[in-house]
């Protein structure tokens, strides 16, 4: 969450915690009870920094927004096991077949919050298996190289070392 507070270029500033078992993340405000849930908590600051866009246009893109959202807190959080992972990656390559991003045509919070989600899944990926998901490789690649995004995120390696190069 902080860093979604930085890239929507907020003060930050803002008091986390997390709560329960499963460490729900909590945000501490100055005025009544605090915001729960990630999903709450990140619409909370597009909305602080006057990027509603990022929760989609239409009703159908914000549907699709949320769909990505509760997929993001719902099976990445919760996706611990080898199997788990791989079917995560095998719903998002089919989703991003004919997608630039996972709400279509436009960035939104949902690739936002997928890409940190993902993060340290793709991190681990063997160059193999990265292209076994080349949808999910391309537009994580994509996310990463949009502006304001990765931050002190590590950079995620796509491509091979060419056999050849143009020196002779």
């Amino acid at each position: 969450l902080e860093l979604l507070e930085r890239l929507l270029g907020l003060p930050g500033g803002n008091k986390y915690g997390v709560q329960g078992e499963r460490k729900v993340p909590v945000l501490q405000t100055n005025n009544g009870p605090g915001l729960t849930g990630l999903m709450t908590i990140a619409a909370h600051l597009v909305r602080q920094a006057r990027k509603e866009q990022l929760l989609g246009s239409t009703a159908e893109e914000k549907a699709v927004v949320q769909q990505w959202l509760e997929y993001r807190v719902t099976r990445v959080n919760g996706g611990s096991s080898k199997e788990e992972t791989r079917l995560i990656l095998k719903d998002l390559n089919m989703h991003l077949e004919d997608k630039v991003y996972l709400a279509g045509n436009i960035f939104t919070l949902a690739d936002i919050l997928m890409y940190y989600g993902l993060h340290h899944i793709m991190v681990d990926l063997t160059v193999q298996e990265k292209e076994k998901y080349l949808n999910v490789s391309r537009w994580f690649n994509h996310i990463q190289h949009y502006p304001g995004v990765r931050q002190h995120l590590s950079n995620v390696v796509f491509i091979k070392n060419r056999l050849y190069t143009n020196a002779h």
